[in-house]
């Protein structure tokens, strides 16, 4: 066992240089992230706009193993931490070891619904037989090997969450270029390899995805002596389970919502054309680029809010919430004008978009992103209600974003006034999301962060 740790560095470095330090290596790992997804969608539009329709779709599928895995990677984060604040080191193992349980029986789930399920949700969208080939094939093998998904997250939240971010930039990064270099060879069948088309992509993508896995799990076993991983015994302990997803499951909703939400758009585009759904999967794509970094932000920030709750410190909650908007905004208006200047040139150089595509594409993603003058803010603002234990208050604002408002709302404005008016859902939806969070923030610091010192 190891000896009890000093003052973790979450409770005596100034904050401007703390946020920094926790945030920038997930910021640029993250990017490194976004990177080797745009790559992925570059190199299969190349094969034809069927091959990256059906990756686009398989993208509500990918949402959802990513919110099942970060929705438990909050609350393993925001216990542990809240735990080494509280100087509850025992709490904290215990949060580390059922954390490592849960991300395995999460992708034994996702394994099976990839081997009984991919078909029948391809079925359910299109009847374009090449669409469906390409996307079934897509789907089986990302869940099947989801293991690298749920164990990469998993292990990089428990380095997160004692302030090791710079490791997770390590594990992140390496895993994105080994997708990088591995995708042109496996689609192509350079250097000897055979020709695998989209099977390619899914497999460079999990390959990416199992390296990272094992390089966290070293770099855990090595350098993060503040918790104690010893498996030896393990039996699974429903309390600190039940902890976990009194924040996770708020955060697992919130995020599966967004896979519904996605789900939901493609239908109401497909009414058009499949060419309206590749277009909204290349704004995911895309938008990765300028949501990543405040994901970043939003993961460096996370424990050292919930560090200083357990610890009772509202200064330093307060000047962390403050600084993580101010960064979040600056950051989204840059993407902002990047979208609103450069959409065409990314359509055209990047995916190859015929004058079809670009008709769609162009004045979609410029109405999409005046939705991104508001989302910093709010994405920060639903996050600190995570790293103070209150999940639901995000699952609501979730919730009522991505369900209540955007489907509804481009259902509405899809059948009254065609395509080019579906896209004003996201930036109206914006505007609600913005709207609950003042009122809920406004809650929040009244009835958690009042009665702190």
């Amino acid at each position: 066992m190891s000896s009890t740790p000093a003052e973790n560095k979450m409770g005596v470095l100034p904050i401007p240089r703390l946020l920094i330090t926790m945030s920038l290596p997930m910021m640029v790992s993250m990017l490194v992230q976004a990177l080797y997804n745009i790559v992925d969608s570059m190199f299969v539009a190349q094969l034809s706009e069927d091959a990256l329709t059906a990756v686009s779709l398989v993208y509500p599928v990918q949402l959802l193993m990513i919110a099942v895995s970060s929705g438990t990677g909050v609350g393993i984060n925001a216990l542990l931490s809240r735990c080494l604040g509280e100087k509850n080191f025992n709490g904290a193992n215990l949060a580390a070891r059922n954390g490592i349980f849960l991300g395995l029986i999460s992708s034994v789930i996702f394994a099976l619904i990839g081997i009984f399920g991919s078909g029948i949700f391809f079925r359910l969208q299109t009847d374009n037989p090449t669409i469906i080939k390409y996307g079934t094939q897509y789907m089986t093998i990302i869940c099947v090997l989801s293991v690298g998904i749920f164990m990469q997250i998993t292990f990089e939240r428990l380095l997160q969450s004692t302030g090791k971010t710079i490791y997770n930039m390590i594990t992140q990064g390496t895993g994105a270029i080994i997708n990088i270099v591995m995708d042109p060879i496996l689609i192509f069948g350079y250097f000897g390899f055979p020709r695998m088309e989209v099977v390619g992509a899914a497999v460079a993508t999990v390959f990416g995805q199992l390296v990272a896995v094992l390089l966290s799990f070293i770099f855990n076993l090595k350098k993060n002596h503040e918790i104690n991983l010893n498996m030896k015994g393990f039996r699974p302990h429903a309390k600190t389970i039940a902890l976990i997803y009194e924040v996770g499951i708020p955060s697992i909703i919130m995020q599966a919502i967004g896979s519904v939400m996605t789900f939901g758009m493609n239908k109401i585009l497909l009414m058009f054309s499949s060419t309206a759904a590749a277009v909204f999967g290349i704004y995911f794509k895309l938008q990765s680029f300028i949501f990543m970094p405040v994901f970043g932000l939003n993961n460096g920030m996370i424990p050292i809010i919930a560090y200083n709750y357990g610890a009772r410190n509202k200064r330093r909650i307060t000047h962390t919430l403050k600084l993580s908007i101010l960064i979040a905004v600056c950051i989204m208006i840059v993407g902002l004008l990047l979208f609103q200047t450069m959409t065409g040139f990314f359509l055209k150089t990047l995916f190859d978009a015929s004058d079809h595509m670009l008709a769609i594409g162009v004045p979609a993603l410029r109405i999409i992103s005046i939705s991104f003058l508001l989302a910093g803010y709010n994405i920060i603002v639903s996050s600190l209600f995570q790293a103070l234990g209150n999940g639901v208050y995000s699952l609501v604002v979730s919730a009522a974003r991505q369900l209540v408002v955007i489907l509804p709302v481009a259902y509405i404005l899809a059948v009254c006034f065609g395509l080019s008016m579906v896209w004003w859902a996201i930036p109206i939806a914006e505007v609600v999301s913005f709207l609950l969070c003042t009122i809920l923030l406004k809650r929040i610091y009244a009835t958690r962060l009042m009665a702190l010192s």
